[in-house]
Order: structure tokens, then sequence, then C-alpha cells
């Protein structure tokens, strides 16, 4: 290996280093780039959750005069929010695209009267 060769060897590696360093600083750039934007992120988050707190705290909280549902009433309503019919007409039927039963939300939701 001549002196020339040598040197022109020295030159390629040199060029292959500095393009090896102009990827690590655009490879830096865009890492802090993200990183700002994670932390942006992570202060919209906080901000959110706190703001939801809040709201929930204004929402007017459930009437003393209502009253609940009782067990058998809730698993009523959960099978009809599954989206089954709960009224003796149709009992156990799939309701169609989720419409509402009038006779369904009688059966959950009706007043009886106790014997």
């Amino acid at each position: 290996m001549d002196k020339r060769d040598l040197y022109d060897s020295f030159g390629g590696m040199e060029q292959q280093m500095q393009q090896m360093l102009d990827k690590m600083a655009k490879l830096r750039a865009d890492m802090t780039t993200v990183l700002e934007k994670n932390a942006e992120l992570v202060i919209e988050n906080e901000h959110l959750r706190e703001r939801m707190v809040e709201i929930e705290n204004e929402l007017p909280k459930k009437p003393v005069g209502t009253t609940t549902l009782s067990k058998s009433r809730q698993n009523l309503e959960k099978l009809y929010d599954e989206g089954f019919h709960v009224c003796n007409q149709f009992y156990g039927k799939r309701r169609n695209d989720d419409e509402s039963c009038v006779f369904c939300l009688d059966v959950i939701y009706g007043e009886r009267e106790r014997p």
C-alpha cells in the first residue's frame, strides 16, 4: 500500500465519520423534539385529568327522592343494554339496531304496586 492509497483511505474514513456525526446530530435533535412533545403531553394529560375531577365534582348528585333499581331490575337493565328484549312480548329476542322498546322500559323502570 503506497502513501497515496493510505491518504485516500483516511480521507474516506473521515467522510464516513462525518456522515455518522451528521446522522447522530439529527437523531439527537429528533430525540429532543420527541422528549419535548412527550413532556407537553404529560402536562396536558395531567391538566385534563384535574379538569375531569373538577367537572365530576360539579355534576349534580343523585336527587334524594330517587330510588335505585332492585338487583333483579338491574339484571334486566343489563340484558336490555346488551341488546335483548326483557318484556313479556319479546323476552330474549335481540333488539334490531338497539331500538328502544317501551314495554322493556316499563318492565325495568315502571312503577309496580307491591302486594
